[in-house]
């Protein structure tokens, strides 16, 4: 596995959002589940502190695709979470926990990751916390 994707998903899993933010290029482009491209580190740091009040989530099972070249990766792995506060136009957070398969893509420049795009099934995590 590509050193930088896996230092990012273990920065991920200890929570560690400047470990994360390190792995990534000035101007990532991070391709969001059901949302908006955000452009940048200032961004990303944004979405990850919204993610840490509203969720609690580690990643098992984790499997790792790197492209000849290392110019692009790819990860399959399961989220393991609690719904600590409810987000937005979603379910009324009440503790509960989940279990999701989830993909991530990733695009690789000069060591560092300039794409990160992330995709689950709404529909299953809804119906899980609901």
């Amino acid at each position: 596995m590509s050193d930088i994707v896996k230092q990012y998903f273990e920065a991920f899993n200890a929570g560690d959002t400047e470990a994360m933010l390190a792995c990534l290029d000035t101007d990532v482009a991070h391709h969001v589940n059901e949302g908006r491209i955000r452009v940048g580190k200032i961004k990303f740091a944004e979405f990850c502190a919204h993610m840490s009040h509203c969720y609690r989530e580690e990643l098992t099972d984790m499997v790792v695709f790197e492209a000849e070249g290392g110019t692009r990766a790819a990860a399959e792995y399961i989220v393991n979470g609690t719904y600590l506060a409810t987000d937005a136009g979603l379910p009324e957070a009440r503790g509960q926990t989940y279990r999701l398969p989830a993909g991530s893509f990733f695009d690789i420049k000069d060591g560092k990751i300039s794409r990160v795009t992330t995709y689950y099934n709404l529909a299953d995590w809804v119906a899980q916390v609901s």
